[in-house]
């Protein structure tokens, strides 16, 4: 009988590389964050006037997004993937759980780089319009409270409820939607990574008020993230993020247009 070579026996091990290498790249995400994405924010409390983005500008924009959603992201993905590549073990077909799973993971990532593009497009809009300071935060009250009770109201819907259902429950949304083969493994993360983003996308655009590059708020959204994704019988905590936002919206809008009308006095 043959022994199993110390490659075989080291792949045996998939769900521990897999958590390493999912260890890894969310590390080097917030390591990048952290440095400043390649932006200059010395300069961002000092007041500009809104000028046309270059592409290099475009570029950066877009990769400090995409980096973001993964550093807060892929945490609370992390349970999904390894789950995934547990199953794929099991099954003993001729797939590596290891490239099963990170084709698995490039699929979530891609549908995330979709959300990063659309959140680029509208980060110049407003900034083209003069509404976001150096630090990426709205400059207008009455946008900040407009963002605030969609943000609330879209925690109340249906559409969360369902998205956040498949994604508090691996089992369940690998049961209901499992594919073999590798374009299988892929198309099954961009399911998991449409159902995240139809679950998260509101609370992503609460950092157009508080500051795309306030890491202390972006650090928070992930944390409520992990929470509502991975604490049991979440759907309260919801409910509880969603009313707080309407009341938030509220008053800031209100804040707002009581300002705006006193300055058009």
């Amino acid at each position: 009988m043959m022994r199993t070579s110390a490659l075989e026996q080291t792949l045996r091990y998939d769900r521990l590389i897999v958590a390493i290498g999912i260890a890894t790249v969310v590390a080097f995400s917030w390591s990048y964050l952290l440095a400043g994405a390649g932006i200059d924010m010395s300069m961002a409390d000092m007041p500009m006037d809104p000028e046309p983005w270059s592409l290099a500008q475009a570029w950066l924009m877009f990769a400090m997004w995409w980096v973001m959603m993964v550093a807060m992201m892929v945490p609370s993905a992390a349970p999904m993937v390894l789950l995934f590549a547990a199953i794929k073990r099991k099954q003993a077909t001729a797939d590596s759980p290891v490239i099963a799973s990170w084709l698995f993971l490039a699929g979530y990532l891609v549908i995330w780089a979709g959300f990063s593009l659309v959140a680029v497009s509208l980060q110049w809009g407003l900034d083209q319009a003069g509404l976001l300071s150096g630090m990426m935060a709205s400059t207008s009250s009455v946008l900040a409270g407009i963002i605030l009770l969609a943000a609330g109201l879209y925690q109340l819907t249906p559409i969360k409820r369902a998205c956040l259902r498949y994604c508090q429950s691996p089992l369940l949304f690998l049961s209901s939607y499992w594919q073999r083969g590798a374009m299988g493994a892929l198309r099954m993360g961009f399911r998991h990574g449409a159902y995240c983003v139809g679950c998260c996308w509101f609370l992503m655009a609460l950092l157009f008020v508080s500051g795309v590059m306030n890491l202390a708020w972006v650090a928070a959204v992930a944390i409520y993230v992990a929470f509502e994704r991975l604490l049991p019988r979440s759907e309260w905590l919801s409910r509880a993020a969603g009313v707080g936002l309407i009341v938030a919206g509220a008053v800031v809008l209100a804040r707002g247009l009581i300002a705006t009308a006193s300055a058009s006095l």
